[in-house]
């Protein structure tokens, strides 16, 4: 009897004691486990954060560069007058500029714009130059260049460009749309 008893304290300790003591103990190894691969991971991380700075600090930089080449007013006559300028500074003739059609996407519009003049290659190529280093954001989508026919060394240019603006929000004819004037 005493045997049977204590083999039923044996039983009920591994059954109701040591099991699950061990399964807790096996649960909270993994937690720690789990917690120490964490604490490395953010270790690595926090190594990471300076470069993670830097280039949020490049990012800001473009983004400013962005927002002062992209101004908030269309001045298209005075885009067209630096043009004009350009080209006259660089001995280009026959000039033509002509704006197109304004085309408007969220939050930004865009003013397509064409330019043809003559001249030679060296002065279309300084006034490429020229035309980048504007404060204003301009994309040249497509440039042709035409050899003249006796060979004299003087080229055609064609080329198409797009001007950037940001439209002011509510400006006074976006006002005045809203509130069914005209």
């Amino acid at each position: 009897m005493i045997c049977v008893v204590a083999g039923l304290f044996v039983a009920d300790f591994i059954w109701f004691g040591y099991l699950p003591l061990q399964r807790r103990l096996t649960a909270l190894n993994r937690a720690k486990a789990a917690q120490d691969r964490l604490i490395v991971k953010a270790t690595l991380q926090r190594q990471q954060l300076p470069v993670l700075e830097e280039q949020l600090q490049q990012l800001q930089t473009l983004v400013a560069d962005f927002e002062a080449n992209v101004p908030t007013q269309r001045s298209l006559g005075v885009f067209l007058q630096q043009i004009a300028n350009l080209m006259s500074e660089h001995n280009l003739s026959e000039q033509v500029v002509t704006p197109g059609k304004e085309i408007k996407a969220d939050g930004l519009s865009c003013i397509p714009v064409g330019m043809q003049c003559t001249g030679r290659l060296v002065q279309i190529f300084e006034f490429y130059k020229r035309l980048q280093g504007l404060d204003r954001l301009v994309r040249i989508e497509q440039v042709r260049l035409t050899n003249d026919t006796d060979f004299s060394g003087q080229v055609s240019m064609q080329t198409k460009a797009f001007i950037y603006y940001r439209p002011q929000v509510g400006s006074n004819r976006e006002l005045s749309l809203v509130s069914g004037k005209t």
